[in-house]
């Protein structure tokens, strides 16, 4: 009898430690499925670590930082290369560079009448013999006699004002019609043998040397009279001839 009261006893208090073991258990599963856990910490915090430059904007901080093709470098230099208007030289004619010597040119000249016709039409060339440009200006004072004392072919209207820039080993030129008289018969007009052209200097206020253009192969003389005009400097044979060749 004593031994099963004891057998009972101690089934009783094996129940309650499995019951108080069981509560333990269900209160510790509590307290740590409340705790977050060391990973979700860090993973809470990231989005407020991120700064500003990241790599989730910085694709356009990048982009806005790096120079464009257009940094105004070319540009400068381009804009600010010999535009020749940044003052006058000593011959006053408005651009960078000076005014061509006649030692500097080589001269030419062109028959532009036809075979059979009366030589009246010429186209005068200069060409500038060094590498530096150099500058015409207005028209030159041509004579169609030898020496100084001859008179001066009047222009063909006003000569256009603009300085003639020649590049070194180009071309610039002036049309000359020399004789406009168109009696014929056994009438003597003046004969030249050769044109001369002096050059004008900055702005018309003085002579800068003078040119010798002999006549084309084939022509010793040719008839001259008060006819005669000049058109003043040109870029090209056909501004220089085109106001001529009407007359």
């Amino acid at each position: 009898m004593n031994s099963k009261t004891v057998g009972a006893s101690s089934s009783r208090r094996g129940l309650r430690g499995a019951v108080l073991g069981a509560t333990m258990v269900a209160a510790l599963l509590t307290v740590t499925a409340c705790q977050p856990s060391g990973g979700d910490d860090k993973a809470a915090a990231s989005p407020t670590a991120v700064p500003s430059g990241s790599a989730s904007a910085g694709g356009s901080t990048s982009e806005s930082t790096e120079p464009s093709g257009d940094s105004g470098t070319g540009s400068s230099s381009t804009t600010g290369a010999g535009t020749g208007d940044g003052g006058e030289t000593g011959g006053g004619n408005g651009t960078a560079y000076a005014d061509c010597e006649v030692t500097g040119l080589n001269t030419a000249v062109e028959l532009q009448d036809g075979s059979g016709e009366t030589p009246r039409h010429f186209l005068l060339t200069v060409t500038n013999s060094t590498r530096t440009p150099c500058v015409l200006n207005d028209a030159p004072q041509v004579r169609l006699k030898a020496g100084n004392d001859a008179p001066i072919v009047d222009t063909l209207g006003e000569p256009d004002t603009e300085p003639v820039v020649v590049e070194g080993g180009g071309k610039a030129y002036a049309g000359l019609y020399v004789f406009g008289n168109d009696e014929g018969g056994e009438a003597e007009y003046d004969q030249s043998d050769r044109f001369t052209a002096t050059l004008v200097a900055g702005e018309g206020t003085e002579l800068s040397g003078t040119l010798v253009f002999d006549l084309p192969d084939g022509l010793d003389t040719v008839s001259v009279d008060d006819a005669a005009r000049v058109n003043g400097w040109a870029g090209t044979e056909g501004l220089a001839m085109r106001p001529i060749i009407q007359l």
